[in-house]
């Protein structure tokens, strides 16, 4: 049998804490874990793909993870995870509010590939309430978000937030 190969898909728009926590937790369930990092310019990212893939490729390094690596694609996932051989999606959940719509993408993906599992774990109870889009709210209007991201990735969202310009009076 060969290598049991894991992917964990998502924009990553900043990686936060929460992300790393996934990873570091995935990676132990599969012999190889790729990171993919999508485009979905619904969600008006703040970073480039290639801005991204190089911030997550960072935050793995810090991790010292040997079995993970960053993989940058703009596709169907499932199409994806057929791609990279990978017969696990790995998925973090937050809150309630994730598990219905996490639910019916595996259940999409199930009817599209069944021989590919998806896997959920449930972040870190004081990671929870951590999400991009809202770390870049609280960054744009001028908040502290040096609890949510590490040390460099806080500093790359700051300086991008001060280019574009604070929002808010305060």
């Amino acid at each position: 049998m060969g290598k049991h190969i894991g992917i964990y898909p998502g924009t990553f728009d900043p990686i936060t804490l929460g992300h790393r926590d996934i990873i570091r937790r995935g990676s132990k369930l599969v012999d190889e874990l790729i990171i993919g990092v999508t485009t979905n310019p619904s969600k008006n990212p703040m970073f480039t793909p290639e801005e991204r893939i190089a911030m997550v490729e960072r935050e793995v390094a810090e991790l010292g993870l040997d079995n993970v690596r960053v993989v940058g694609f703009n596709a169907l996932l499932i199409k994806f995870a057929q791609k990279m051989d990978a017969k696990v999606i790995v998925r973090g959940l937050r809150a309630v509010a994730d598990f219905e719509y996490e639910y019916q993408m595996a259940g999409m993906n199930q009817q599209l590939d069944p021989g590919i599992e998806t896997v959920f774990l449930m972040a870190d109870v004081s990671l929870q309430p951590i999400a991009s889009k809202l770390v870049k709210e609280i960054a744009q209007f001028g908040g502290d978000i040096t609890r949510f991201v590490s040390p460099s990735v806080c500093s790359e969202v700051i300086e991008r937030v001060e280019a574009q310009g604070r929002k808010g009076d305060y």
